[in-house]
């Protein structure tokens, strides 16, 4: 799968003070340069440092093969989904915090290549994540 780059941001989950800042902005400044209502958005994590405690790459994408930069996501890749309940009001959180339980507990061998949320137009969100 190859995706267009809207926006992108370097930060860390525990240890960034301006987490929520960066991504609040980044997040804003990419719905401002979408036009399409039925696009289908992806929160793209990846340039792992290490595990999720660790820096990380967020980039703001959507399906383009034509342009730059972009992102290529392996088709090949194994990826284990999870589905976020959309009448959590806090529901993407909550399913990081039991992705990082999961990891945590042994049950999710993360690959750490390309994680994605995948936003589609009625609401919906997945989160993908590779596996070995």
């Amino acid at each position: 799968m190859k995706l267009a780059i809207i926006n992108r941001v370097r930060t860390n989950n525990f240890n960034d003070p301006d987490l929520i800042p960066k991504i609040t902005e980044l997040w804003k400044e990419a719905s401002n340069r979408l036009t399409d209502p039925e696009t289908i958005i992806y929160g793209v994590y990846h340039d792992y440092e290490s595990d999720y405690k660790g820096d990380y790459t967020l980039s703001i994408a959507i399906e383009d093969s034509n342009s730059e930069p972009a992102l290529e996501i392996p088709d090949n890749a194994a990826y284990e989904i999870f589905n976020v309940d959309p009448s959590e009001e806090q529901g993407v959180i909550n399913t990081w915090k039991k992705i990082w339980e999961r990891e945590d507990s042994g049950t999710l061998n993360r690959a750490y290549t390309y994680d994605y949320e995948k936003y589609d137009s009625r609401g919906g969100v997945e989160i993908y994540i590779a596996i070995q």
